[in-house]
């Protein structure tokens, strides 16, 4: 069974436990990718599949993982966007940290962001993982985070904020 890192409020790793054991108090890692078309500016949001166990159905950024045992930020968000939207080769800048409590769990999110041609690449998408997929303009995307905030994991709002996005 895969082991997801655990760590402290400085982020050290202090263990390992399995995702059906994590609780509330657990602070976790994960790795996010906020993709975006280098032409008009759109954004590429995922929706996580109706079975998931959480946020089940809610939209977010293009990919995201657990740091699993034996990774780093670097190796995961490398799998999971060939994983999750099956691209490769990105170029990857690493954006900031940022650590999220929303009331169900508590995690330290590191961003990446990378650019593409959205009309020279193709998304296929991980259908366990991932229900469907849309390029977004940001400017859609905020107003729909702001007046429809079910839709979307609960962190993604203050993300965007952090993230320049509004």
């Amino acid at each position: 069974m895969t082991k997801v890192v655990i760590v402290d409020n400085q982020d050290n790793h202090v263990g390992l436990k399995s995702y059906s054991d994590l609780r509330y108090e657990d602070i976790y890692q994960v790795s996010v990718l906020w993709l975006s078309d280098k032409n008009t500016g759109d954004c590429l949001m995922t929706q996580r599949k109706w079975t998931k166990h959480n946020d089940p159905g809610k939209w977010m950024a293009a990919a995201s993982g657990n740091i699993e045992e034996g990774e780093t930020y670097d190796d995961n968000i490398v799998h999971e966007i060939e994983e999750e939207i099956g691209l490769t080769g990105l170029d990857l800048t690493k954006g900031p940290k940022e650590f999220i409590d929303d009331g169900k769990h508590k995690f330290f999110a590191q961003w990446y962001f990378a650019e593409v041609d959205k009309n020279k690449v193709s998304i296929k998408i991980q259908e366990d993982e991932v229900e469907a997929y849309e390029w977004v303009p940001k400017e859609r995307l905020v107003k729909e985070v702001l007046n429809n905030p079910d839709k979307f994991v609960p962190s993604l709002r203050n993300s965007l904020k952090l993230l320049g996005i509004k």
